[in-house]
């Protein structure tokens, strides 16, 4: 019997939403390591993640089209990949509470699999894919709305391309473009996470993590750029 850790059970309030097939919610918070070597039966969230990330991706396209109808199709774009990403979604997991409703091996929860940010943004894919399963594409819509309209109020205008300003950065001080390496990619075929490094001249390394090379190498840019903002500030 795998050692498998039983957590908080029962609906989520913070969803706002109820389930008519709580089976769909138990589904996509069961991550896949507590169902590994369990046979074809065992259901975890990994393909509930995969709908939810289309579902999210469509959602979110139509929130911005809605939110900025005069921005060009580029603009839009840099809006969407930073709402769709992991930290975005890991963040609302943590809003809804999903680290501590997780089904995990021991192994994961050994390795803090509860505040993994990978983890989490996987489950909270599932959990959008379970409410629109449930409830079809406006209750997913509502759960969207409610918790990725405040991101994108976030933000006046569109995010810049991490990886030009970073190059840019590079470039105006003489220094060599800054390189990136995949160190480890994991996850399903049809749904990687690649982790990425980013290496400029003088400073530490940074890591991050991404769906695709190009998203985890925008991201690592981005907390390159963050690194870079910081030590300027302490200079001050």
């Amino acid at each position: 019997m795998k050692d498998v850790e039983r957590p908080v059970a029962g609906p989520i309030a913070e969803l706002g939403y109820e389930f008519r097939r709580p089976e769909l919610l138990a589904e996509a918070l069961t991550h896949q390591s507590a169902t590994d070597g369990e046979g074809r039966g065992k259901r975890n969230l990994e393909r509930l993640e995969f709908l939810g990330d289309r579902v999210l991706g469509l959602v979110v396209a139509r929130l911005l089209m809605e939110a900025f109808p005069d921005e060009k199709v580029g603009a839009l774009t840099r809006r969407h990949a930073a709402l769709v990403r992991a930290e975005a979604l890991a963040r609302v997991a943590r809003q809804l509470g999903l680290g501590d409703r997780i089904v995990l091996s021991r192994g994961e929860r050994d390795q803090d699999g509860r505040e993994n940010p990978g983890t989490l943004a996987d489950c909270c894919e599932a959990v959008i894919a379970a409410v629109f399963l449930d409830g079809g594409l406006e209750a997913a819509d509502g759960l969207i709305r409610r918790y990725w309209l405040p991101m994108m109020r976030e933000d006046a205008s569109p995010p810049r391309d991490a990886k030009t300003g970073l190059q840019e950065w590079a470039q105006a001080r003489a220094l060599p473009l800054p390189a990136y390496t995949v160190v480890r990619r994991e996850g399903a075929a049809h749904d990687p996470l690649f982790d990425v490094e980013c290496a400029v001249s003088g400073l530490p390394p940074v890591r991050a993590e991404g769906r695709s090379i190009r998203a985890a190498e925008q991201a690592a840019a981005g907390r390159m750029i963050d690194l870079i903002e910081s030590r300027a500030s302490d200079d001050r």
